[in-house]
């Protein structure tokens, strides 16, 4: 019997438990190019390999008996499958290892026992926290958030029910826009307790089918919640007071239910294919552009694009040749017009595509920009280096992740 706690010592297995891990171990060798086996140094690179993957998420689903339930960390971890009488220190340890905050769309994990733990979990958390922290550790069932309960202390919570009713009747689509500042703030509140909210349910069953607002309606939420963002955005841009300290944006939740180019594309495609007639499938692309933060730095190549495609024959090779040259014309135009170093820009800009940011901390920008006057003064050089950073951070969320960059081209030139 293997000790509670993590062994990376393979020597108290029986032989038929290290003939059947040898065997995955075989399989995990060949899936992955490496060469690990049960011997004891060999073991111990191929668990720390094993860890290392499961944090950079090349593998999806471990399965596990002693090992991996302690002392491993990986936040990206969702969902733990228990099928062991687990107690104290050891469940409160293996159930840790889902419950890594990652981020605002990661606040929790999940548990799934086939066994009945109830009272031991109630005694490690009693244990390890408070006797009454059982309703903080634990999520409420699925119908508490969905149609609203009432706390130990009498306080009522809404449910998400409650709160699309609010939405719908509070912040109307059929009114035009949403007007004035604190109606403005009511929204942004609102509609990001819904993203929250719709957050948590998802990860119960149950809320397939129940969502409450339809598609074409959540973009339009959508779309309105993110035009009100770069609203803000632009009324505190060079102001030394934050006007947004009490209003906080859920971009991370808008971007779980990210649309990408490539559903983009598939609608241009459909459109293309009624012989551009079906004007529906315009404002469905357009709708669902204006709900995705990705997506909206892109709107005018993709309405440029979706204009000239009557007499395309294929829809995505003509859309990556689209993207090249326009890609291509806007480098040269920005060069041209902020006098940069083309070699170092075009390096600059490689780097930033495969990195997937633009770094302007350091001296690499400094690099690509021409030479100023030593009597032209510090404040004029620091202007012409933030204009140069707003234009090439323009430039690469218009291309990012719709064309793929051409190093060698990029070194030629």
């Amino acid at each position: 019997m293997l000790d509670e706690e993590n062994s990376e010592d393979t020597s108290a297995l029986d032989q038929s438990s290290r003939d059947f891990l040898d065997a995955a171990i075989q399989d995990y060798n060949k899936m992955f190019h490496t060469n690990y086996s049960t011997d004891s140094d060999s073991f111990q690179n191929y668990y720390k390999d094993v860890s290392l993957r499961m944090k950079n998420k090349e593998l999806d689903l471990l399965i596990v008996v002693n090992m991996f339930l302690t002392g491993f960390d990986a936040t990206t971890l969702n969902t733990l499958w228990v099928d062991k009488n687990l107690k104290m220190h050891g469940l409160i340890q293996a159930f840790s290892r889902t419950n890594r905050i990652l981020n605002s769309i990661k606040t929790f994990g999940n548990i799934v026992c086939f066994r009945n733990l109830q009272k031991r979990v109630d005694a490690a958390i009693a244990l390890f926290g408070d006797k009454e922290a059982g309703g903080i550790v634990l999520l409420h069932k699925f119908a508490d958030y969905y149609y609203g309960y009432t706390t130990k202390e009498g306080k009522d919570k809404p449910g998400y029910i409650d709160m699309i009713e609010e939405l719908t009747q509070k912040f109307p689509l059929s009114a035009p826009q949403i007007e004035g500042e604190q109606n403005q703030k009511d929204f942004i509140a609102l509609f990001g307790a819904i993203l929250r909210m719709r957050n948590l349910l998802s990860s119960f069953d149950e809320f397939k089918g129940k969502e409450q607002l339809s598609e074409r309606d959540l973009q339009d939420y959508l779309g309105r919640y993110q035009d009100l963002r770069d609203e803000w955005m632009r009324r505190t841009k060079g102001k030394k007071e934050d006007i947004t300290d009490d209003i906080v944006f859920e971009i991370e939740l808008i971007r779980q239910i990210e649309i990408n180019i490539d559903y983009i594309l598939m609608l241009v495609k459909k459109y293309h294919d009624s012989h551009c007639d079906d004007k529906e499938i315009l404002i469905t692309i357009q709708k669902a552009v204006d709900a995705s933060p990705e997506l909206r730095s892109k709107k005018q190549l993709i309405e440029t694009f979706i204009c000239d495609i009557n007499d395309v024959e294929d829809v995505l090779e003509e859309w990556h040749g689209f993207v090249a040259e326009e890609r291509e014309k806007e480098l040269t135009q920005i060069i041209r017009d902020e006098k940069l170093r083309e070699p170092e820009t075009r390096k600059f800009l490689e780097n930033a595509f495969r990195d997937g940011e633009i770094k302007t901390t350091g001296t690499d920008i400094d690099k690509l920009m021409p030479p100023v006057s030593r009597f032209g003064g510090g404040g004029t050089r620091a202007k012409k280096k933030q204009s140069v950073i707003d234009k090439l951070k323009g430039f690469f969320d218009r291309f990012f992740e719709i064309s793929e960059w051409d190093a060698d081209r990029a070194d030629e030139q």
